[in-house]
């Protein structure tokens, strides 16, 4: 086979790497045992276990991948390790992915430690420099040395629950410096309790001299902060208006009549602002009053979820006045993702005389193999099809494929199941690559039946392409009988897999769904005794002839519930036939699908319905060979018929 070939050059090409220290002589790799001590180690370092991390690395002098025995050897000890420590480990490891790695790590460390000359030296040399904590530190670095950075700092402080120290740090910081004033700490406080990031509230309500007990049951227990009263600052009024938004998730009843009560003593903004939080809540609900609710909001300084959220009400409204109003509104790296792209120029079309300005906006993304940009090459009267495949591959383009080493180090790390060390070499090598080589390594991944790598490396070309690679078909001989005996459409059930597991078969989630197409344990047990597969047991889940059969039963139960609706089936896939029959019955009159899909209440199951349709308009492409609409696929999305279904 080709693939222990390959890892036999990775021992031979890694034993010339075996650091300097490895005086005395080292057994000979014995692959099963050292794989076996290797992911001990790797466990011990997760661990913080430092004696168990040595004892483990020691074994391992001769092991394919030095770097990260050593790595995981110094991992346990970053708290008390020098710098010529790091240093040393960087110096060896030069340009390699877990040199960066490592760097991540320091410059935490140095940032903890405020040694920012030793940070300002490292953080240049950071190639990723994708730590939210990391970025926080370097914005204090640049405080210490005079720099002026409040706006760098609005633009990045995004995500309480993300913060960690860095971030905490940061902002007092600023607050301190006089960077950051009162506006800028409540606008802190209202997205710490709009994501219920309670350490967040806490430090931020010290800040402004009000209680940090407060703050924090206005996020954890609303009711109480709310019979505590409203207080006398500005400060306090937005504690109280933090707690009306999170009771507003469980009752906008309650949060209604509170905001009411006290509006006499609120300034028309803080009105606003309350009315905002009971939007949100109620916009997550597809709530009736939400529409109203945004109205009353009007002149609050609003959130980016909360912009977004307004945008979407008036969508499903067919007020495309606001919607328009509301995108030009948000920030311009929000405004110009694709969908709110798409959105405006949908805006603009929908107002007389702006046709052009609504085409400029649609050619903008239509070159985007996205849901969005699908919507966009539609509106722009074209249709989706699939693109000419350059030429071949040539065995002189395949060659320094299969001896790169840090291919060659994903693929030992994928053997052992440890993906993301995998998927981290992989993607570190990619960053240098040219179209032609992306499409080399997609197929060195394909070869290697790593095929959720291929299909996201292939997806990295822009100007050549190859469908096959990222749309591929695999288990055909199982699936197309499958789905032609339950008359289900096999690009859509294609498009699903491709979204749910990227064909990588023995795949788990954090809830337990396994294999191709994440079937749960329970939904497995219910489809088994639908389809009277009476030999099912839990641990058949990732047999690829089990998965492809319950889950495409299970797609063929979730299709009728939904009156042949693929955006709504797909939605009942994800979130639950439960939650997708409580979308609709939200639905007084048929809804355009698009709208219906970006108006999906949990964010991820509005990226899963819109990524798996626009999938299987690809594979449909594919398959039948001519042009596809995405539009078409989507449909209308009615109210709910009157029949029921027992589907759990």
């Amino acid at each position: 086979m080709f693939l222990p070939k390959l890892f036999a050059v990775a021992i031979v090409a890694g034993a010339c790497l075996i650091p300097a220290y490895a005086q005395a002589p080292v057994p000979p790799y014995d692959p099963r045992a050292d794989d076996d001590t290797f992911l001990l180690l790797r466990e011990a370092s997760r661990q913080d276990d430092a004696a168990k991390a040595n004892a483990y690395a020691s074994r391992l002098q001769n092991y394919p991948i030095p770097s990260y025995v050593d790595y995981y050897r110094l991992k346990t000890r970053m708290r008390v390790a020098s710098g010529d420590e790091f240093r040393d480990f960087l110096t060896r490891y030069k340009g390699l992915a877990i040199a960066d790695r490592l760097r991540n790590d320091w410059l935490l460390e140095l940032g903890r430690a405020r040694d920012w000359a030793n940070f300002d030296q490292q953080l240049p040399l950071f190639v990723l420099n994708d730590d939210t904590q990391v970025k926080c530190y370097a914005l204090m670095s640049r405080v210490a040395r005079g720099d002026k950075v409040a706006d760098d700092a609005r633009a990045l402080l995004a995500n309480p629950p993300g913060y960690g120290d860095a971030c905490g740090a940061l902002i007092s910081t600023l607050a301190q410096s006089g960077q950051f004033d009162a506006n800028d700490l409540l606008a802190q406080l209202r997205l710490a309790g709009e994501t219920k990031a309670t350490g967040p509230a806490r430090r931020i309500a010290a800040l402004l001299g009000v209680s940090e007990l407060h703050a924090s049951q206005a996020v954890d227990l609303p009711a109480l902060a709310m019979a505590r009263g409203i207080g006398d600052t500005r400060a306090d009024h937005e504690v109280y208006l933090m707690a009306v938004a999170r009771m507003a998730r469980t009752s906008q009843k309650l949060a209604v009549i509170a905001l009411n009560k006290n509006a006499p003593r609120l300034s028309p903004q803080e009105q606003a602002i309350g009315w905002a939080g009971i939007a949100h809540a109620a916009s997550l609900t597809l709530a009736p009053e939400a529409y109203d609710y945004w109205r009353k909001s009007a002149g609050a300084p609003l959130t980016a979820e909360q912009v977004q959220w307004k945008t979407r009400i008036a969508l499903r409204r067919a007020d495309w006045k606001t919607v328009k109003a509301s995108i030009e509104s948000m920030p311009a790296p929000l405004r110009a993702q694709p969908g709110w792209t798409y959105w405006l120029g949908r805006a603009q079309q929908a107002e007389h005389g702006a046709h052009e300005a609504a085409v400029a906006l649609y050619q903008r993304i239509a070159d985007q193999n996205s849901f969005y940009g699908q919507l966009a090459l539609e509106e722009l009267g074209q249709l989706i099809s699939i693109p000419p495949p350059g030429p071949a591959l040539t065995p002189e383009e395949m060659a320094p494929m299969a001896s790169n080493p840090g291919l060659r180090r994903a693929l030992k790390f994928f053997s052992l199941r440890l993906r993301p060390e995998g998927t981290r070499e992989w993607n570190w090598e990619l960053r240098k690559f040219s179209e032609r080589e992306l499409l080399a390594a997609a197929e060195f991944a394909r070869m290697n039946q790593i095929l959720d790598r291929m299909v996201n490396t292939s997806d990295r070309t822009r100007t050549q392409f190859d469908y096959t690679q990222r749309f591929p078909s695999p288990h055909n001989d199982i699936l197309h009988p499958t789905a032609q005996q339950l008359g289900l459409d096999r690009a859509w059930v294609y498009g699903l897999i491709r979204q749910e597991s990227r064909f990588i078969m023995d795949a788990q989630s954090n809830v337990g769904a396994s294999g191709l197409m994440q079937v749960m344990p329970a939904t497995g047990a219910y489809v088994a005794r639908k389809i009277g597969l009476g030999d099912y047991v839990k641990n058949k889940l990732t047999d690829v002839r089990t998965n492809i059969l319950l889950g495409a039963n299970y797609m063929s139960m979730v299709l009728a519930n939904a009156d042949g609706s693929q955006t709504l089936a797909t939605a009942a896939y994800n979130a639950g036939p439960g939650r997708m029959r409580n979308w609709r019955a939200t639905l007084d009159e048929p809804m355009e699908g698009a709208i219906f899909a970006e108006s999906i209440p949990y964010m991820e199951t509005r990226i899963y319905v819109k990524n798996v349709m626009s999938n299987a308009t690809n594979y449909a492409a594919l398959f039948e060979n001519k042009p596809q609409s995405l539009k078409a696929r989507l449909g209308k999305i009615s109210p709910r018929s009157a029949q029921g279904n027992d589907l759990p």
